[in-house]
C-alpha cells in the first residue's frame, strides 16, 4: 500500500484557513459586565465630552490666575472666599475679580475661574485666603472634553474588549455594547478505556483529561464549549456525535481515534457524514495523525487522544480558526527567551513542538527545560510552561541554545 504524504506544517495551516474560512458567526448586544473578553463588533463614538465639564485636578482654590500675578512668601495675593463646591454638585457660585472658591479634586470649576492654585501653596487668614504661588491660566484644570470629545471614535471594531477598554465604555454613559457571538464548540473524548472522573475506575480503564482541558482551551480561546460525549473506538458511534455536534455547535474538536491503527475510524466516521477532509496527516510532532474536515460548512478538527499532544495541535491549529471565528484575526501567546537546560535531539522528518518547563538559573537567567517523559504521560501535561518549535530538518539543538518558549497560557489577541 502506498504511503499518504503528509503535509508540511505551514501547507497544513494554509490548507485550514483556505478552506474553511472561517469567519464571524452574527453579532449580539451584550451588558457591559457581561463583555469582558468579547470581540466588538462595531465602532464607538463618544456621545459626549469626557469630562462634560470643567474640572478641578488639585485640592484647593478656584481662581482668577490673574489676580495672583506677582504673589509670592513675602508679598502673597490676598482673595476673598466667597464659597465652595463640593464634588458630585453643580457650580452654583462664581469668581469675580479678587474672589476665590474652595474646590476638591474633581469638583466642577465656577464660572469666572480659569486656575486651581493648590491648598499647600495658601493659608486661611479669616475669611480670605493668602496665596504665595502665582497661577497660569488653565493651572491644575481639565477643560471639558480634554480627554474625549463627543463625536470622537473611541473604540473600533474587532479590538477585543479588556477592563480598561470597558471602563471607557462606561466612562461614555453606554451601558451595553455590540460583539461578534461566540463559537459553540463540541468536544468529543474517543476510546474504549476512558472514563469520566467521578466515575469507578475498572481494570485497563483510565479517567479522561482531553474533556476538561480541551473545553478550558476552548473557552481561553474565545469559544463556548460543551461536552457532547465519549464514543468507543467505533465509527458509526463517533459518526453519530459528531453529527449531533455539527448539528447544535459551530465546530467540532474529538480527541483520541486518530493515532495509527485506529485512524480509519476517523476516516470512517467523516465519510458516513459525507465530510471532505481538508488535512489527513501533518509532518509535526505531536500531531502528526490530525485529522481536518468539513462537514455543512462547519470545521470538524480529530486531534490525537495523548493530552500534551491534543493541547499543543488544539493551539496551533484549532486556535487560529476559533480567533476568526470569533471576529480576531488571532490570537498569539506570549513568548519568553531562554536558554536550554539540556539537550534536544528532535525528529528531523518532522516539524518538532517540545514541551518545556521554566526555571531560574544560579545566575537568575531563565532555563527551559524539556519535557520528555512523553506526550501519553500526564506529567508532561502538568509540567509544561509552554513549548519550543523546532524547525524541520534541525538534527541537534545543544544545552544552552537560546531558544523562545511560547507560553500556554494566557493565548493574546
Amino acid at each position: 500500500m502506498r504511503a499518504r504524504l503528509l503535509m508540511g506544517l505551514q501547507e497544513a495551516l494554509e490548507a485550514i484557513i483556505n478552506t474553511l474560512e472561517p469567519r464571524p458567526l452574527g453579532t449580539e448586544e451584550v451588558r457591559l459586565e457581561e463583555a469582558l473578553g468579547r470581540v466588538l463588533a462595531e465602532d464607538v463614538e463618544a456621545p459626549i465630552d469626557v469630562p462634560g465639564f470643567r474640572r478641578a485636578l488639585m485640592d484647593g482654590y478656584a481662581v482668577r490666575a490673574q489676580d495672583t500675578f506677582g504673589a509670592s512668601v513675602e508679598e502673597p495675593a490676598r482673595l476673598k472666599l466667597v464659597g465652595r463646591v463640593e464634588m458630585g454638585q453643580a457650580a452654583t457660585v462664581s469668581v469675580g475679580p479678587g474672589e476665590c472658591v474652595e474646590v476638591s479634586t474633581g469638583s466642577m470649576l465656577p464660572e469666572g475661574a480659569d486656575a486651581v492654585v493648590r491648598l499647600e501653596d495658601t493659608v486661611l487668614d479669616g475669611q480670605d485666603i493668602l496665596v504665595f504661588e502665582p497661577a497660569v491660566p488653565g493651572q491644575n484644570v481639565m477643560e471639558a472634553g480634554a480627554d474625549i470629545k463627543a463625536g470622537e471614535l473611541v473604540l473600533r471594531a474587532g479590538d477585543f474588549l479588556t477592563p480598561q477598554k470597558l471602563g471607557v465604555v462606561s466612562a461614555l454613559g453606554l451601558r451595553t455594547v455590540r460583539v461578534f457571538r461566540r463559537p459553540r464548540v463540541a468536544v468529543i473524548s474517543t476510546g474504549v478505556e476512558l472514563v469520566r472522573p467521578g466515575e469507578p475506575l475498572g481494570p485497563g480503564k483510565i479517567y479522561d483529561i482531553n474533556w476538561l482541558t480541551v473545553q478550558l482551551a476552548v473557552k481561553a480561546a474565545g469559544g463556548e464549549p460543551f461536552f457532547l460525549g465519549t464514543a468507543r473506538d467505533d465509527s458509526a458511534e463517533l459518526a453519530d456525535l459528531m453529527a449531533e455536534g455539527l448539528e447544535k455547535a459551530d465546530l467540532v474538536v474529538a480527541t483520541g481515534a486518530s493515532s495509527v491503527g485506529s485512524s480509519d475510524v476517523v476516516r470512517d466516521a467523516l465519510s458516513r457524514l459525507g465530510a471532505q477532509v481538508v488535512v489527513d496527516g501533518i509532518r509535526v510532532k505531536p500531531g502528526k495523525p490530525t485529522v481536518v474536515a468539513k462537514a455543512g460548512g462547519k470545521p470538524i478538527f480529530c486531534l490525537p487522544g495523548h493530552p500534551t499532544s491534543a493541547l499543543i495541535t488544539f493551539t496551533v491549529f484549532v486556535e487560529p480558526v476559533l480567533a476568526r471565528m470569533s471576529g480576531l484575526k488571532g490570537l498569539t501567546r506570549p513568548v519568553l527567551r531562554a536558554r536550554l537546560a539540556s539537550r534536544i535531539i528532535p525528529d528531523t522528518g518532522r516539524h518538532n513542538f517540545v514541551p518545556v518547563s521554566l526555571s531560574k538559573g544560579p545566575d537568575g537567567s531563565l532555563l527551559a527545560r524539556p519535557v520528555l517523559k512523553g506526550s501519553g504521560a500526564i506529567t508532561s501535561l502538568s509540567h509544561a510552561d509552554g513549548y519550543i518549535e523546532v524547525p524541520e530538518g534541525t538534527e541537534f539543538l545543544p544545552e544552552g541554545t537560546e531558544v523562545e518558549v511560547k507560553l500556554f497560557w494566557p493565548p493574546w489577541p
